[in-house]
């Protein structure tokens, strides 16, 4: 049997961009005014893949620097063995955070370039057929019950979302409000909150016996991440019908591995943008698989949109004001909702996005 090769990488370039947020945002535990992507493209066979990921411009530098000597003029098609020297290249830096950011968006570049070179789309290069739905998320803790009310209700009637996802943490006493008047802008339609991990396992139980009247589906993070046991104790307390949902800051297979096997959460998270790209988020999904759990895609639904239509047990994707917005700025063929899901589309290139250089520029922070 011939063996399939592709073209030896010949370059790897960075662009960072900040874009401002539209009004003021804020969580439990953070509040911001814009958002930063790192582009970066990987050369080979005279075409172009393109990644991203959101986290901070020093990213940029990161690849330049180290990831690009990594893989530069390994074959395009070997990405198992790019994926692993770029891991063994940020041993001594630390393999979370920055640098499986700077992965990730390598890795989603790699897969594009490949599938463009072998004149296919992305999704039918990983075997993605099916329509991925999707929840609205936003309702940050800095809005308005009014910019509240619009904002979710907007994702039901606009876009036919199911399901709506708002923030809570910062003011605790008046989060169950909040949640009332979120429930009554989408009626019937499920109700998920995030705390990103502002509450303790007491103050969480609080804010569910405050807003008992409400059925929430989905608590995301109601305390860090990295208190599994919290995790665990709050899935055994909740109502049946709330749900615990956590894994964005997974990095590594092993973030993974210790959410699941301390019985963490009843629904895994992942960032195709943090967790090691397509190839790290082909890996978790077959975690998630083997303890029969249910995968949702974390934010930056434009590079989700064709991996999450090829893995079964992925049951949505995030809906993400400020990346959904991010993703139509700055590229052709970012994702349109149609009765509350998005498609791969088949007919074009790669995961068929391209980046409209000189409406990017105004945001620009420098590449290399």
């Amino acid at each position: 049997m011939t063996e399939t090769r592709g073209a030896p990488i010949s370059g790897i370039r960075t662009h960072a961009y900040r874009i401002p947020t539209d009004s003021p945002e804020a969580d439990g535990t953070f509040s911001w005014n814009a958002t930063t992507i790192v582009i970066v493209t990987v050369e080979a066979g005279g075409l172009t893949g393109m990644g991203y990921t959101y986290a901070d411009a020093c990213v940029a530098p990161l690849v330049h620097s180290v990831l690009a000597g990594a893989i530069q003029q390994k074959d395009c098609f070997a990405i198992p063995e790019c994926w692993l020297s770029m891991q063994r290249a940020v041993r001594n830096l630390g393999r979370s955070g920055i640098a499986a950011c700077a992965i990730s968006a390598v890795d989603v570049a790699l897969w594009d370039l490949k599938a463009r070179l072998l004149g296919v789309s992305l999704s039918g290069l990983l075997g993605g057929t099916r329509e991925v739905p999707i929840y609205g998320s936003g309702g940050f803790t800095t809005y308005s019950d009014d910019q509240l009310q619009r904002q979710l209700s907007g994702w039901v009637e606009r876009d036919g979302c199911r399901w709506v996802k708002m923030k809570i943490g910062s003011e605790p006493r008046r989060d169950p409000h909040r949640v009332s008047v979120a429930k009554r802008a989408i009626g019937e339609h499920g109700l998920f909150v995030d705390a990103n991990g502002a509450f303790s396992v007491k103050q969480a139980l609080r804010f569910i016996y405050a807003s008992s009247d409400i059925e929430l589906q989905w608590f995301e993070e109601p305390v860090t991440s990295d208190d599994t046991h919290g995790l665990h104790l709050l899935r055994e307390q909740l109502p049946r019908a709330t749900e615990v949902a956590a894994g964005e800051y997974i990095y590594t297979l092993d973030d993974a591995r210790r959410l699941l096997e301390a019985g963490a959460v009843d629904v895994l998270q992942t960032d195709v943008t943090r967790c090691g790209g397509i190839t790290g988020f082909l890996k978790v999904s077959s975690l998630c698989e083997s303890h029969h759990l249910d995968l949702s895609g974390h934010c930056a639904p434009a590079l989700h949109r064709d991996v999450a239509s090829a893995v079964p047990r992925v049951r949505h994707l995030e809906w993400f004001h400020d990346h959904v917005r991010i993703e139509r700025l700055l590229f052709d063929g970012a994702p349109e909702p149609v009765h509350g899901a998005i498609r791969p589309d088949p007919a074009r290139l790669g995961h068929g996005l391209e980046l409209k250089h000189q409406d990017a520029q105004q945001y620009a922070l420098g590449g290399t």
